[in-house]
């Protein structure tokens, strides 16, 4: 996918977006956000900064608030890092590990402490203590250790399910693999997870560097890349000839009621072994925060790790296991970055890239500039509507910006009125790739390729999303081969991919013939796609890379129509009626689908072109497994549609939905028919009235509690 997404950001203020606009925007976020993240969780190779990365996330909350009714089922918000990469066996995690919100200035960081003071009950001006610690830009790992032995490691993954890395977190000498002391006894009769940062030190970063470029691999980018690249290694030799250290910072699992504040965790962290980082230090104020935080950027380039930022969180145990979590973040918890590091450079030249839904984006050429540490050499120029508002002509002196990873953005032009510049840059009007016709689609800033799937760019990609790790999932099948395979004409279509083997035998030069290839590892390949003839219904639909229909979303598709001829068949009812006959109007009332995400399936399904592709593919090559429903009778409220409305007494509104959604029902905040519970506090208004006119139950509070108390949470 590349840059592709980028088209939309930044374009307007998120105030100014028309609804449609918002919603279009939020569906490229989402791709380009999934895109990004599995760069940076999956391959350790991100291509976007950190500060761009965040302004992409700030971008999708903001838009989302002012429409709460556009949010996507697979929205960036839910979401945590990536799918565990192949070649490592799976650890699912005991309790998920989840991303921190951002704070980017003493604003954000009060904002932060007054959303826990509401969450809670408390008055704004309540006094809360704080523990502050240094962000480590490493690579997060948890820890699992039965009766005080180490018996598993696991990377963070996609927050729920990560990569089973034991073996090689053995190799680093830090890493305690009995607890030791005393204090040890006191994981003895249980399981406890601990959380930490791999790292490797700047100086040790740059010996292995000098090393690699001696023997002529190539070097890694950053310390944190190198350490990720370090743990993961399939040979564990490998991980222990490299120096690596790490920093605990606190536990998925551990009971202890002794233990009341996050402190005293750390403090028995250290009695057992584990080093904690010394700069952590307990805070009371946001003054004492942000001074913190100053002191920690002033010391930064003095360290011998890299940092990106502060990490406050809630010292109060009891407050922490209230304040729990939503979506992707512990309530309880806030990383303060940096800003961003900047650098000019010459701009040498503009290069357009075509993703795979035809969107053309630029790419600035640089001269070589080293920003933070990290040599770059391109960065992103977002889109035609972003060069024109910045005036950025091939030639010019240009501020660049990065925070830690790879590829910077152009933040503006530095010498604006030197003489003899070059005229403005012209955005191509015809794709560079098939030189079919480009132009922007109503209500869009992206220039896109009109040609669809007869483009090679769009084609090429649209089969790497096909078999991708969301997908298909097949091993050998990268974007360096499927390139490869395009360029030699084998693979045009995902069918193909199936008939490969069949087929293979009649080329002139078959697959074990070519340069970098034998009988074993076309075997290897073939296998590999033999392996995926069967698939889940949501990985299939998700797979087809409709516009709009992301994992979460393809997987609510296949949760309401359980098997593929059932859904082939009522799609095809719902594009062939249109809008108000009974299949189309099925498919709008299921709860996340909305009508926007309903003419995008019609029109796949209205193109005849692609029906013959479902024909060709699904029964002859693949089979389409039905989708597996988890049975939740057993739970009086669990799919049941509840709305709070008034001031609740004993809980937060906050509070009392994060806990209705723990348990298994849907939160709305508004009644209709299908709204099952309205639970109503004091001073209730209009939500209440409406729910009585309809005859929806309505539970006061305690009755609320009582219903629910029972329950598991």
């Amino acid at each position: 996918m590349s840059q592709e997404n980028m088209s939309s950001y930044r374009r307007f203020p998120p105030e100014m977006l028309t609804e449609s606009q918002a919603r279009k925007e939020l569906e490229a976020l989402a791709q380009e956000l999934a895109f990004h993240d599995a760069l940076y969780y999956q391959k350790d190779a991100p291509t976007l900064s950190d500060a761009e990365y965040d302004a992409l996330r700030q971008r999708n909350e903001a838009i989302e608030k002012l429409f709460p009714h556009l949010v996507l089922k697979d929205s960036p918000g839910l979401k945590v890092g990536a799918k565990a990469a192949e070649g490592f066996a799976k650890v699912t995690h005991l309790m998920p590990m989840l991303s921190l919100d951002n704070a980017f200035n003493s604003e954000d960081i009060q904002k932060f402490i007054e959303r826990v003071c509401r969450f809670l009950n408390l008055p704004l001006t309540q006094q809360i203590s704080l523990v502050a610690e240094p962000k480590i830009d490493g690579l997060s790992c948890s820890l699992v250790y039965e009766d005080g032995f180490l018996v598993s490691a696991a990377t963070r993954g996609d927050g729920y399910v990560g990569e089973d890395i034991t073996e090689n977190i053995k190799t680093i000498s830090s890493i305690p693999t009995l607890l030791s002391g005393d204090q040890g006894k006191q994981a003895q009769g249980q399981t406890l997870e601990v959380r930490g940062e791999i790292y490797m030190s700047k100086k040790e970063f740059e010996i292995l560097n000098k090393a690699r470029l001696e023997k002529g691999d190539q070097p890694f980018a950053n310390p944190r890349n190198a350490a990720a690249g370090s743990v993961r290694q399939l040979d564990p030799k490998v991980t222990a000839s490299r120096p690596l250290g790490f920093f605990a910072y606190g536990f998925g699992r551990f009971e202890d009621r002794d233990i009341t504040s996050h402190h005293q965790r750390l403090a028995l962290l250290r009695a057992w072994g584990f080093p904690v980082n010394p700069l952590i230090k307990t805070c009371a104020t946001t003054a004492q925060l942000v001074a913190f935080h100053d002191e920690l950027e002033r010391k930064r380039a003095a360290l011998d790790y890299d940092i990106d930022g502060s990490v406050f969180k809630v010292d109060n145990l009891a407050w922490e296991k209230r304040l729990g979590t939503v979506a992707r973040s512990p309530r309880y918890a806030v990383a303060a970055k940096f800003p961003p590091e900047q650098g000019s450079t010459k701009l040498a030249d503009i290069q357009i890239q075509v993703g795979r839904t035809g969107v053309l984006t630029p790419v600035a050429v640089l001269e070589p500039l080293t920003v933070g540490g990290v040599v770059v050499s391109r960065a992103t120029l977002h889109n035609r509507d972003e060069i024109a508002r910045k005036d950025v002509r091939i030639g010019d002196t240009v501020l660049v910006q990065r925070a830690g990873d790879v590829i910077p953005q152009v933040v503006k032009v530095v010498n604006p009125e030197a003489p003899n510049r070059a005229g403005p840059y012209v955005f191509p009007d015809h794709c560079p790739a098939c030189g079919s016709k480009a132009a922007k689609e109503e209500g869009e800033v992206a220039v896109r390729c009109l040609a669809g799937l007869i483009c090679p760019a769009q084609a090429a990609l649209r089969v790497r999303h096909f078999v991708s790790k969301g997908a298909f999932d097949i091993e050998g099948f990268g974007a360096k081969n499927v390139d490869l395979f395009f360029e030699k004409g084998v693979i045009k279509t995902p069918v193909d991919i199936f008939t490969f083997e069949s087929r293979n035998a009649g080329f002139e030069v078959p697959l074990e013939k070519w340069e970098g290839w034998g009988s074993k590892s076309a075997q290897k390949l073939f296998n590999a796609v033999n392996a995926k003839r069967r698939i889940g219904l949501d990985r299939f639909i998700y797979a087809l890379g409709i516009r709009q229909i992301g994992q979460t979303t393809a997987k609510t598709l296949a949760k309401n129509y359980l098997s593929y001829d059932n859904w082939f068949v009522k799609m095809q009812e719902a594009s062939a009626g249109g809008v108000g006959n009974p299949a189309y109007e099925a498919l709008i009332e299921i709860d996340g689908i909305g009508s926007d995400m309903a003419e995008d399936l019609m029109y796949f399904f209205s193109e005849e072109h692609n029906i013959e592709f479902l024909q060709s593919l699904v029964g002859s090559q693949i089979q389409v497994e039905d989708m597996a429903v988890k049975d939740t009778s057993g739970s009086p409220i669990s799919g049941k549609v509840v709305v709070f409305t008034g001031t609740l007494e004993t809980l937060s509104r906050a509070e009392a939905k994060s806990q209705a959604e723990t348990l298994g029902a849907k939160v709305s905040g508004s009644v209709s028919k299908k709204t099952d519970y309205v639970i109503v506090g004091a001073d209730a208004g209009s939500k209440a009235k409406k729910a009585q006119e309809l005859g929806v139950q309505v539970l006061e509070e305690q009755e609320w509690i009582s219903l629910i108390k029972h329950l598991p949470q």
